[in-house]
């Protein structure tokens, strides 16, 4: 391994305060820890202080910033990373107290993300994340806060040094948001030639590293990346397969979920998370053998909530029964299966539950059809039961009896049609 290469070394630090969500303060860390491995560090330590509230100065207190010094002094730590997010001024605090880089956890997974993006729309969201990120953090004209070749919390797609005045940046923000808007209208358009065929859009959600991408060779044999890593896969796939039925489904494999989830994030992959939300179910993917499995469920649950998409009907596969279920057996969920998808074990109840979800709820709907879009009225009949049919002069009203799935499918048609118009 060359000097470039060596994995740097880091002391993780998380404050443990009494107003605290569920997430005990082992989580928190074996979860830092994980991400610092997907992102290329050693943890070497741990530091843990008890507060009721984050100090103004430093997050921590000033003997405990000392202590930190002197653990990294004696591991030759490179990096401190802060499970919470810090102030510019903080940041600067600690950087004048401890000879390391000092980054919190937010930087972490930008700096994942910046390495994990492959395609041109990957690399643009990502920039755009860390763009947005960096304005937030600059405390002065002329502050350096991309340095090439720095290690984690400097990297970027491009890997380019950049000039980080406030107009410079902001700028550079509007352009990406251009370049991304550019590509979401392509990606709509595929999208929307994917939706005029009569095949049902299943997006896999689920928590990082849950296996949503093994999942999605296993089903249509297709050859994604599926690393045992965090954020493994950042741009969608779509691959197709056949149901017990007969039917045929679409599966969307989308970016992983995690806690806390940079708003930057969110906002800079909306692209790329509108295939959740255009998509007509949901499989929700759970690491079963997870210690953690039940609230990583409430995570997702809470994103699909906040992108708009938590009404879809869905399925929850809690997935690696291979290793051992932690998952809580005994909860009211409906639609969950077991399943494993790295030995392919019970992957037909999973398939099963899909094509009784679409055939299943059924619901009347009345439609207003354009004339130029009579290929719908056969689905009409072929996926439910047509009351009644009406010509008028400017489209065909239809009133049937159909499965939620569709109905949803229907109308989406008929309002994007009336947009375009």
């Amino acid at each position: 391994m060359s000097v470039k290469e060596q994995r740097e070394r880091a002391i993780i630090v998380a404050l443990n305060l009494s107003e605290r969500e569920d997430w005990d303060i082992d989580e928190r860390l074996d979860e830092l820890e994980e991400l610092l491995a997907s992102a290329g560090a050693d943890t070497v330590a741990r530091v843990v202080q008890q507060r009721e509230v984050p100090d103004s100065t430093y997050v921590v207190g000033r003997g405990k910033v000392a202590e930190i010094e002197q653990i990294r002094e004696a591991e030759k730590a490179d990096i401190v990373v802060f499970d919470t997010q810090m102030s510019p001024a903080q940041r600067r605090n600690l950087e004048r107290e401890i000879d390391a880089r000092v980054v919190d956890r937010t930087q972490v997974i930008l700096d994942i993300f910046a390495q994990r993006a492959r395609t041109k729309e990957g690399k643009l969201q990502v920039m755009l994340a860390q763009m947005t990120y960096a304005l937030t953090q600059l405390v002065g004209t002329g502050t350096e806060l991309s340095r090439l070749g720095g290690g984690i919390g400097t990297r970027g797609p491009g890997e380019t040094k950049l000039e980080t005045d406030r107009r410079v940046i902001r700028q550079r923000i509007q352009d990406l948001k251009h370049e991304i808007e550019s590509v979401r209208r392509h990606r709509a358009f595929g999208r929307t030639e994917r939706q005029e065929t009569p095949v049902v859009v299943a997006a896999l959600v689920g928590y990082t590293n849950a296996g949503k991408s093994t999942l999605l060779n296993r089903l249509t044999g297709a050859h994604v990346d599926a690393e045992d890593n965090l954020f493994a896969t950042l741009d969608p796939t779509t691959r197709r397969t056949r149901l017990p039925s007969g039917q045929e489904v679409l599966f969307t494999d989308t970016v992983g979920f995690i806690r806390d989830l940079p708003p930057q994030l969110v906002a800079a992959f909306r692209a790329t998370l509108e295939e959740v939300t255009e998509a007509d179910l949901i499989v929700h993917v759970v690491d079963g053998s997870h210690t953690s499995a039940e609230k990583h469920v409430r995570v997702v649950e809470q994103v699909l909530s906040d992108i708009g998409a938590a009404d879809k009907p869905s399925v929850l596969a809690v997935n690696k029964s291979d290793r051992g279920l932690l998952f809580n057996t005994s909860n009211s969920r409906e639609n969950v299966v077991f399943i494993s998808a790295l030995t392919g074990e019970r992957l037909h109840t999973l398939l099963d539950a899909i094509d009784q979800l679409i055939s299943s709820g059924r619901e009347k709907v009345c439609l207003k059809v354009p004339y130029d879009m009579q290929n719908i009225l056969p689905l009409l009949h072929r996926h439910g039961r047509v009351v009644s049919t009406e010509y008028c002069q400017d489209d065909v009203r239809i009133c049937a009896e159909i499965n939620s799935v569709w109905a949803n499918r229907f109308r989406r048609w008929i309002q994007r049609r009336n947009e375009e118009h």
